[in-house]
């Protein structure tokens, strides 16, 4: 079992940056992958980015590459994810979730980011 809790949502304007925390408590974490999701109500919900808590492997969605960075600090067992050069359509709920397998079954409550234009 995992738990997981984001922060760090909230309104900038377009251009601006954010961060946004996922701190998870639970056994074994570093057999897990990490990652953030995004949801627009009306919408399929994106992958962002994610990353191997064992190794810090990251991985990214072309359309937050070079914007987006996932990091974690192994001492707070927190994943990051800094959002820099945010636009409009970034605006979304994000989600931070964990999997050992294919799939994420573990799941934070989301968090608002909205980007004004």
């Amino acid at each position: 079992q995992v738990q997981l809790v984001e922060s760090g949502g909230g309104l900038v304007q377009a251009g601006g940056s954010l961060r946004l925390s996922c701190a998870a408590s639970g056994r074994a974490l570093s057999r897990y992958r990490l990652g953030w999701f995004r949801h627009t109500p009306g919408k399929e919900r994106d992958f962002v980015a994610a990353i191997n808590w064992s190794d810090g492997s990251t991985y990214y969605a072309d359309s937050v590459k070079g914007r987006f960075t996932i990091s974690r600090d192994n001492a707070k067992n927190t994943v990051y994810l800094q959002m820099n050069s945010l636009k409009p359509e970034d605006t979304a709920v994000y989600y931070c979730a964990a999997r050992i397998t294919t799939t994420y079954n573990y799941w934070g409550q989301g968090t608002q980011v909205t980007v004004s234009s």
